[in-house]
């Protein structure tokens, strides 16, 4: 799982203000969302480089609050921690403008629809929606895919100036998810650069195999880019042509029919 990067590692507040205890249990949930199977002590640890015993401590905290349970060996996550994420999506404005045009989005052209937002090198999916005849997994709300390589990246990575973009590509790991998968620097910098002067980005299987997808950027009323969405759809059913063709004007006048609403 890529280490999330942390506001703490960045933050130029006090020392004083950060709360090491708070900042290690957060970073054990995260652990969890990343692996997905139930984890021993040890393992845990581990993978959030703490010592086993704040490890242990940790943990039981979260089981005392009922975020983690445990059969005495191996720990998982309980539904309680879905809490955390329906605070953010209740409170997130932008979720609730865009999710009926989601819905109708989808609909209306039969096919899974989504909206993500930049997090870390990384975008995270906050919305979706998906016509009754399809049964999709995988791209779920919650679910982290690298920025440099989705077509949501690429256009929530276009709001940057050139040179700061290309000192984020610097720092990201470029590492290939599929045979496809564009990992040179040069490559995809140019590729973003076109994709904001044409105002979608267009991905061929290079976040996920087999899969195409096309993306615009979602604006605030000031214009600028706070979100993206996006129309996906296995390569034997679509083409990167119909995406243009088909996908691309709806997905366009569903961010433009919310940009007056986001402030």
């Amino acid at each position: 799982m890529p280490k999330l990067k942390r506001a703490a590692d960045t933050d130029n507040r006090s020392a004083t203000d950060f709360v090491e205890s708070l900042d290690r249990g957060l970073r054990v949930l995260e652990i969890f969302g990343g692996i997905r199977h139930p984890m021993t002590l040890s393992d845990l640890a581990k993978a959030a480089e703490l010592p086993r015993a704040t490890a242990r401590r940790i943990l039981f905290t979260l089981e005392r609050a009922g975020f983690v349970a445990t059969d005495g060996k191996l720990f998982r996550l309980t539904p309680r921690v879905l809490v955390l994420a329906s605070s953010y999506l209740a409170s997130s404005h932008v979720v609730s403008v865009l999710q009926p045009a989601l819905d109708r989005l989808s609909s209306e052209a039969q096919e899974i629809s989504s909206m993500a937002i930049l997090d870390g090198n990384d975008v995270v999916f906050i919305a979706r929606a998906s016509p009754t005849r399809i049964f999709s997994s995988g791209i779920d709300i919650g679910y982290r895919l690298p920025a440099f390589c989705t077509s949501v990246g690429r256009v929530l990575l276009s709001r940057l100036a050139d040179d700061e973009l290309a000192a984020a590509l610097d720092r990201t790991e470029l590492a290939p998810l599929t045979p496809f998968t564009v990992t040179d620097r040069k490559l995809v910098l140019k590729t973003i650069i076109a994709d904001r002067a044409q105002g979608y980005s267009l991905v061929d299987r290079e976040a996920e195999p087999g899969f195409r997808s096309v993306s615009v950027p979602v604006r605030r009323y000031d214009g600028a880019i706070i979100a993206a969405i996006n129309m996906g759809a296995h390569v034997d059913r679509v083409s990167a042509e119909e995406m243009v063709e088909k996908f691309l004007p709806r997905l366009r006048e569903a961010a433009a029919s919310v940009k007056s609403m986001l402030v």
